[in-house]
């Protein structure tokens, strides 16, 4: 453990593991009372990912997670906030990408991993980054945290640090701080009270309605059956066959899954009940399933594969039925991993998400700022464009159905 960064009422140290840090500390922190739950920082979840060693110094992530210790901690064990980082050797994982970053530095004569990684590793989950207790010292502590981060780079002499995924305050406090700001885009599904299904389905343009109609029909057509599955309900018989699903996905899309056997299981040890399973069966055989991860108000959709093609089930299992388990649950949002404009017609839209980059390189760092200004502008033309594209009916539009 070394201290980074320390004044009167505050210090930084850096801990290469979870298990260096209690449970109870770390999600104080990670996810304070009165916040809404993000099950992606909790400690079970990244430490499962060290458990299992998905996440170690073989794989590229070499855990150096900031533990501030001080103010506004006096009667709470004295941990103030959390940081979950790493040193990355390569950038994959990630989801923001900078493999031309990495390119350009090192054609320049420059040497641009390690790195620093402030991220939910595997993850293209918005959530907190600078994980701090509740309090009136809170934005301060963010501060602190943001600031030993870029002193932790400084020390080990490394080209940059990523602050991926975070949420929108935290990075503006990060740009403040000097960080330069980058923009990506997502598409979510958000409940506007629709009550149910067939709610949802009201709002949209009768061509954009039928069209879902048709390609909920169109998945079931061979008489599969969707199950959900969550709780102690879930068996290892039931990771077995997702695991399988989970292979033969991530082989064929990336070529080197991230993930293996042991952490599905420990991640149904510690956190089966925010775990929804979404299963395709046919003729008593399941072939194919989606992993979601449940919030306190959103629906996390990760991992999907199947063992036979049907028309339309990845949208059916994947979309679909993640509306209908928010619409039954009573969350207000369904985000459905990285990417995909094809989600607009299903009802998911664009959304921005954030990250923010300490560059160490004055040169290195103006290219990249020049470059992420223009990008910036680039997100928000496309996203509010793809917005005006929404399958929603317009105001005051009319919907053939509705006169028909």
């Amino acid at each position: 453990m070394t201290h980074q960064q320390q004044d009167a009422a505050r210090s930084v140290r850096v801990i290469s593991a979870l298990a260096d840090i209690g449970r109870a500390d770390w999600d104080a922190c990670a996810n304070p009372q009165g916040t809404a739950y993000n099950p992606f920082v909790s400690w079970d979840f990244l430490h499962a990912l060290e458990e299992a060693e998905c996440v170690s110094a073989e794989t590229g992530w070499l855990p150096q997670h900031l533990v501030l210790d001080g103010s506004g901690s006096r009667d709470c064990g004295g941990v103030a906030g959390v940081m979950p980082c790493y040193f990355k050797s390569h950038s994959q994982g990630e989801y923001v990408f900078d493999y031309g970053w990495a390119e350009a530095f090192e054609a320049a004569g420059g040497r641009y991993y390690p790195k620093l990684q402030a991220s939910v590793p595997f993850t293209p989950v918005t959530g907190p980054r600078l994980m701090v207790r509740s309090g009136p010292d809170r934005e301060d502590n963010q501060r602190y945290l943001g600031t030993a981060l870029g002193e932790l780079a400084r020390r080990h002499k490394v080209s940059s640090a990523h602050v991926t995924f975070a949420r929108e305050d935290e990075w503006r406090i990060l740009s403040e701080l000097g960080y330069l700001r980058r923009t990506d885009q997502q598409f979510h599904w958000i409940d506007e009270n629709y009550g149910d299904f067939d709610g949802f389905l009201a709002s949209l343009a009768s061509r954009k309605r039928k069209a879902i109609r048709k390609e909920r029909r169109d998945a079931l057509a061979s008489g599969l059956e969707i199950t959900w599955i969550t709780g102690s309900d879930i068996t290892e018989a039931h990771w077995d066959t997702f695991f399988g699903f989970y292979m033969d996905t991530g082989s064929r899309k990336w070529g080197r899954p991230y993930l293996n056997r042991r952490f599905f299981s420990l991640l149904g040890e510690r956190m089966a009940e925010r775990v929804l399973l979404v299963m395709a069966n046919r003729d008593g055989r399941t072939i194919a399933g989606a992993l979601n991860l449940i919030g306190s108000d959103t629906l996390y959709g990760r991992y999907w594969g199947c063992l036979e093609d049907h028309p339309c089930l990845h949208f059916e299992v994947c979309y679909y039925q993640a509306i209908d388990f928010a619409l039954a649950s009573g969350l207000a949002r369904v985000e459905a991993g990285a990417q995909g404009a094809h989600k607009l017609a299903r009802g998911y839209m664009p959304v921005t998400t954030h990250s923010a980059h300490y560059i160490a390189d004055p040169g290195f760092r103006q290219a990249v700022e020049d470059y992420l200004d223009r990008e910036r502008q680039h997100i928000a033309f496309e996203n509010q464009a793809l917005a005006d594209q929404g399958p929603f009916r317009k105001p005051g539009g009319l919907d053939r159905e509705s006169v028909t």
